[in-house]
């Protein structure tokens, strides 16, 4: 999930067809809904940090590249107090966000978290900055609190047991939790710390702080150490390779177009059509079950969702020289 950009509006550009808003934001719906299945599969034979690792400083190879092509030799120069913020955001976001949803899908079955429900937890993302924004002094709307609470309930019925049969696995559902949680943080913080004006450059350094503190975690877990590629099977390959491409390149530019195109209202939708997405495709693709209670706690945490982004309306117009634009926990 990505946070909203405090220079966004909720107005469209009326002279961008409807046709090419759509297919942008169809884009962002299955690619990013996607992504949390990939992670299942790549992790499947691949460490997870690592495959993390490789997967965001192989996107900001391919993004550096794009816009130096584009914009010439001087595209990422910027002030080293503004790659400091990106980088810090970056940590926050990838390492700390992605992250440990891939850590939480690794592992054997019934310890690890099922993508769907991954994508389920990640969505008490808008949920969390609400609580953010108030701690910060902000005052939402008294609906957006409403909204919040739903959220959270959904996510208490979601990991509860039930019938003495045990719900989501607590340890990896606490720990996308965690995830979520320093996501939402890396979001709060990317609107009010001073960010590259460029969103692309401010995520080519965020994707390369990350992928360095994955990278040195994967090693301090001794990753690295055990890693043998002739061992990763051509399934968690592709997997790699669709995450960086689909999701940490396509969608992520699909998104940025759309919030100049589209109101961001609208944008904002992927919120909680994402996570239906990815439980669609973890019951068809790797037949992860889809009980009654994941039913339950998620539609109740997507309507959470659905009440605090219908509530919530940027209220100011004008660019904030800091802001930037920031991918999403799965690391779209």
């Amino acid at each position: 999930m990505s946070s909203r950009p405090s220079s966004a509006t909720d107005t469209a550009d009326t002279s961008t067809p409807a046709a090419l808003i759509w297919t942008a934001l169809a884009l962002v719906y299955l690619l990013w809904g996607s992504t949390y299945l990939g992670i299942r599969i790549a992790v499947e034979s691949l460490p997870p940090l690592t495959s993390a690792a490789m997967r965001f400083g192989a996107a900001a190879g391919v993004l550096a590249l794009v816009l130096r092509l584009r914009h010439g030799p001087g595209a990422l120069r910027v002030p080293a107090r503004r790659v400091g913020s990106a980088a810090l955001v970056g940590v926050l976001l990838l390492a700390g966000g992605n992250g440990l949803v891939v850590f939480a899908e690794s592992g054997p079955p019934g310890s690890a978290v099922p993508s769907g429900v991954a994508a389920l937890l990640v969505a008490t993302v808008p949920l969390l900055v609400v609580v953010l924004r108030t701690a910060g002094g902000d005052r939402p709307r008294p609906w957006t609190f409403v909204g919040v609470a739903l959220g959270f309930a959904g996510l208490v019925l979601l990991v509860l047991p039930r019938d003495g049969v045990d719900g989501v696995p607590l340890a990896g559902a606490l720990t996308v939790v965690v995830a979520a949680t320093s996501w939402s943080v890396g979001s709060y913080l990317s609107g009010r710390i001073r960010m590259p004006a460029d969103p692309f450059v401010a995520t080519v350094y965020e994707m390369v702080a990350g992928a360095v503190a994955l990278a040195a975690v994967a090693a301090l877990r001794g990753e690295l150490r055990d890693f043998a590629p002739a061992e990763v099977t051509g399934r968690s390959w592709a997997a790699l390779a669709y995450l960086m491409v689909a999701g940490s390149l396509v969608a992520f530019t699909a998104y940025v177009w759309l919030l100049a195109h589209a109101p961001i209202s609208l944008v904002s939708t992927y919120a909680y059509v994402n996570p239906a997405v990815a439980v669609a495709l973890g019951a068809l693709f790797v037949a992860e079950p889809v009980t009654a209670q994941v039913l339950l706690g998620g539609a109740v945490i997507v309507a959470g969702v659905a009440v605090v982004v219908s509530m919530e309306r940027p209220r100011r117009t004008a660019p904030a020289a800091g802001s930037g634009t920031v991918v999403s926990p799965d690391g779209r």
